[in-house]
């Protein structure tokens, strides 16, 4: 419950200009890949692969986050520029070049950590 707490804190500090860094959390990840290349995303950019980006459904579009791989050590700043994930409780959609650089590609779902700058 407390990283919910913690992940909800973050974009409403955005919102009143207030200092946004918030602890770390750790939340389920996914990927999404090729037969979204060239589609829109929600900011209205359109989606390739090969940007450090991520989609989350609440977080200001342009909010930065690090992402952390506890497992491998691995880490990227992704900048949320879509909505989603849609499908259970995943929180983070990862871009192809974001899960390979922190080792999501092969599990495809995972935990990570995530912290808002």
């Amino acid at each position: 419950m407390r990283k919910h707490i913690l992940a909800l804190m973050a974009p409403i500090a955005l919102l009143f200009g207030e200092a946004a860094q918030a602890a770390p959390f750790f939340a389920l990840a996914s990927w999404y890949g090729p037969g979204f290349y060239g589609n829109l995303t929600a900011n209205g950019e359109v989606y390739y692969g090969d940007q450090y980006t991520t989609a989350h459904k609440s977080l200001p579009f342009g909010t930065r986050v690090r992402v952390t791989n506890p497992r491998t050590g691995q880490s990227i700043v992704v900048r949320v520029n879509d909505r989603g994930p849609y499908i259970g409780p995943r929180e983070f959609d990862l871009s192809r070049a974001s899960a390979q650089a922190v080792g999501l590609i092969d599990p495809g779902v995972a935990t990570l950590q995530f912290e808002i700058l």
